[in-house]
């Protein structure tokens, strides 16, 4: 028999089952391979989208997309160090030290392509983000941030990288202007690529409002939202009401493709 101490009710009483969430994880090397992702992510999907959370292994070979697409009821794109690699978007070879992913961007693109098809909404930070331009055709590109959205070092300390910071405009009537009501906002920033052409099909939520640089769009091609920031609202969510909000969106998003089906 179970110990008493570790029998737990799958529901607690009073409580309804949470929608299931993905979170894609990224290839990190220590001694060996290992599969990653920043602790960050995932507490405010528990707290403020009230979901549950399923890491999702960025192994190309392993994945079964089918199954996934079927356990999932939505997927987080997440940031990383990695960039999206040139050969899916066919763009020109990343400036040196800009490292990839080529396992993350097979499983991201491809699960990310299903998980939509089925009607079940898609969410990216950052890198996510820019998954999204690329599966909906769009391209990215160094040269679109130069050096004034990266300051500082990936080895160096996170509290310096994720405080530099600028303005971006919403959208009216867009998911991030409805949901924060703001028009104006100040944002992190923290990418060395960015959206160079827009995907096709993909509304513009944001912008910078320094350089105009795409911030955030948004897509409903199969019935359930597709939603990416550039910037990382995981970093500041439980300080910031707009970056809680962002989360607060996925959870809505969650419970309502879920209630559709």
């Amino acid at each position: 028999m179970i110990d008493a101490r570790f029998r737990k009710s799958a529901t607690p009483p009073g409580r309804t089952a949470r929608p299931v969430i993905g979170v894609l994880c990224c290839n990190e090397t220590s001694a060996r391979p290992v599969q990653a992702v920043a602790t960050r992510f995932i507490t405010p999907l528990s707290q403020y989208s009230e979901a549950a959370v399923v890491l999702v292994p960025a192994v190309r070979d392993d994945a079964n997309i089918a199954a996934l697409t079927l356990l999932l009821d939505g997927l987080l794109l997440t940031g990383s160090r990695s960039n999206v690699a040139p050969e899916c978007y066919g763009g020109a070879p990343l400036p040196a030290g800009q490292r990839c992913d080529p396992d993350r961007d097979a499983v991201a693109l491809a699960l990310a392509g299903g998980m939509i098809e089925a009607g079940k909404p898609v969410f990216g930070i950052c890198r996510g983000l820019q998954e999204i331009n690329v599966l909906f055709g769009g391209t990215l590109s160094a040269a679109t941030c130069a050096e004034r959205h990266h300051r500082g070092s990936w080895d160096g300390c996170y509290q310096d990288l994720f405080g530099h910071c600028h303005d971006v405009e919403l959208g009216a009537g867009g998911l991030l202007a409805e949901s924060t009501g703001r028009r104006r906002m100040r944002v992190n920033s923290v990418h060395e690529q960015g959206i160079d052409r827009l995907g096709n099909g993909l509304a513009i939520e944001a912008v910078a409002a320094d350089d105009g640089l795409i911030e955030a769009v948004r897509a409903r091609p199969c019935g359930a939202d597709v939603l990416g920031v550039q910037w990382h609202p995981e970093w500041d969510a439980d300080r910031s009401a707009e970056s809680r909000a962002f989360f607060g969106l996925i959870g809505q998003s969650l419970r309502t493709a879920a209630a559709a089906r």
